[in-house]
């Protein structure tokens, strides 16, 4: 078995995804099977600067050499043999945000995240010119609050793209982006697969009309589908990579994804009537659509999947920090009183404990913003927890107040989904930290969103797994197979799930904690204009 690993790692029969998290870059290299082979890691963090959130570029370059690294050891520590060659390469990354270049290739101003809320007057207006809702977030909506602010590198921009585009051009050289993260950027027309042609004439007008003269279209990266070659690694590529040297250039690149159209293949949720939920630093839940909705709703974005299918799209920019945080201090606690466990066995502890907590949290509340949260309406965040003086104050539902806390914001996109659109869900797959401990946050999601939940172990390293699995399509496809049934036919053949259906009594005590957690948002608001 091993023998044959090793000829397969050898012969470039393996294909390698790299996604770049918000905490963490991860490489996962895959072979013919689709079964992960090694794995690398990098950990990082955004930084806020001048109130904004960023990563510098350096880091971006650091942190692939790093994790390549560490991916490139693990296969020597396995196998015994130096990778010096992949079948095919794919990159993935948080999706939306802003980086903008001139005509020398420079960066006119620092990277601005996914998690930045400053864009709500952009976001309003090109809400209503186009008829369609542009969240805080969308690459187009930072261009056009730019624009709106006057700033001053707006007269110099060549080149828009989004994380997972600038990796793939530093790589290959070729200015594309996958359907999927292309729809983050700028609404897709999913008739043509191109970008909206209607609203880029709108938009440029809109521009004309502030003084400024541009054509967005020949700004943004070319759209690429799942299995359409995207390029190739570049001898600058492959250096940037591994500067040792040993990685040759040559292997084929797939089209570059966002996190969200990763988690979909890592999920098997690109057909119709399904979806998933990631839980990270932020938490959202995709749905793949049988048709278009019925109007504009502000907690919903329309984006489309690796293929350039519809989908509907909940995001929450606060997922899983805050959680993160409380289990730190109990850690930190247990090290006080000299208890010696590792972080997993705390997570495991305090998640499981919630399993007893009070249904309906009693009388505990938690809001979970670090940072800003569009669907509520808060241009910024602060953590709070609240309670009641008769409220069930022990661990069990202390726990379970933050685990419902996490997916609280979800839930209020998905029921516009559910109720108000009359969506209908065939099964909803989980994927993320949030839902390693068995069970428990799986439950909670089932009940939040009534519907059965299912997690299996086939995307450990999830969207650097899904994105691998994307190159392997690229690699393998016959002209004729569609994503959704090379996932089906090829890559989730006799995979093992775990699948909660909702309880009663949770679903009933979700409910309790959804009506009092929208009733006290204003608690919320005042926590943001005092502290």
């Amino acid at each position: 078995m091993v023998t044959d690993i090793v000829a397969d790692i050898a012969e470039g029969r393996t294909a390698l995804g790299i996604e770049l998290g918000s905490t963490r870059i991860k490489a996962v290299l895959i072979g013919p099977d689709h079964e992960s082979l090694a794995v690398g890691g990098h950990d990082w963090e955004n930084q806020f600067v001048d109130r904004m959130w960023t990563y510098s570029l350096e880091a971006v370059r650091n942190g692939l050499r790093d994790c390549y690294a560490a991916l490139a050891a693990d296969v020597r520590q396995r196998y015994g043999v130096e990778l010096t060659t992949v079948g095919a390469l794919g990159v993935s990354a948080m999706m939306h945000g802003y980086l903008a270049f001139d005509a020398d290739d420079e960066l006119l101003t620092p990277f601005r995240t996914w998690r930045n809320t400053n864009t709500g007057e952009a976001t309003e207006r090109l809400s209503a010119e186009f008829g369609h809702s542009i969240p805080h977030r969308w690459s187009v909506a930072h261009l056009y609050q730019a624009i709106l602010n006057g700033e001053d590198h707006v007269g110099r921009l060549a080149h828009l793209t989004t994380l997972a585009g600038y990796v793939h051009w530093q790589l290959t050289g070729e200015k594309v982006l996958g359907v999927g993260d292309a729809s983050g950027m700028f609404p897709i027309d999913i008739s043509t697969g191109g970008y909206d042609a209607t609203m880029l004439a709108r938009f440029d007008q809109l521009v004309a009309g502030a003084g400024v003269d541009l054509t967005l279209v020949d700004l943004l990266p070319a759209i690429k589908v799942a299995g359409q070659p995207a390029g190739q690694l570049t001898d600058k590529g492959a250096k940037l990579l591994d500067p040792t040297g040993r990685l040759s250039p040559g292997a084929p690149l797939c089209p570059p994804e966002g996190d969200a159209g990763t988690g979909m293949v890592a999920t098997n949720s690109v057909a119709p009537r399904t979806g998933n939920v990631s839980a990270g630093t932020s938490i959202f839940a995709m749905v793949v659509l049988e048709q278009p909705l019925s109007r504009v709703h502000r907690e919903l974005d329309l984006v489309t999947t690796p293929a350039g299918d519809l989908v509907a799209m909940v995001h929450c920019n606060n997922g899983a920090s805050e959680l993160n945080a409380w289990v730190g201090l109990f850690a930190e606690f247990a090290e006080a009183l000299g208890v010696k466990a590792g972080l997993s066995t705390i997570f495991e502890t305090l998640f499981t404990a919630a399993l007893a907590g009070a249904p309906d949290c009693g009388g505990l509340m938690s809001y979970n913003y670090l940072s800003g949260e569009p669907i509520t309406g808060l241009e910024e965040g602060r953590p709070l927890f609240v309670r009641s003086p008769d409220s069930r104050f022990d661990l069990a539902t202390f726990m379970r107040t933050h685990l419902f806390a996490s997916l609280a914001t979800l839930r209020i996109g998905m029921e516009v989904l559910q109720k108000n659109e009359g969506v209908r869900l065939d099964r909803m797959f989980a994927h993320g930290g949030l839902f390693k401990t068995k069970g428990v946050a799986q439950q909670f999601l089932a009940a939040a969103v009534n519907v059965p939940v299912s997690v299996g172990d086939v995307a450990a390293e999830g969207g650097a797994w899904g994105i691998a699995v994307l190159a392997a399509f690229l690699r393998d496809r016959d002209p004729a197979q569609s994503l959704a049934d090379y996932l089906a036919g090829q890559v989730f053949v006799d995979v093992s799930l775990r699948t909660e259906t909702p309880a009663e009594a949770d679903v009933a005590g979700f409910e309790t904690f959804i009506r009092r957690y929208v009733a006290a948002l204003p608690v919320e608001q005042a926590a943001v204009e005092h502290l």
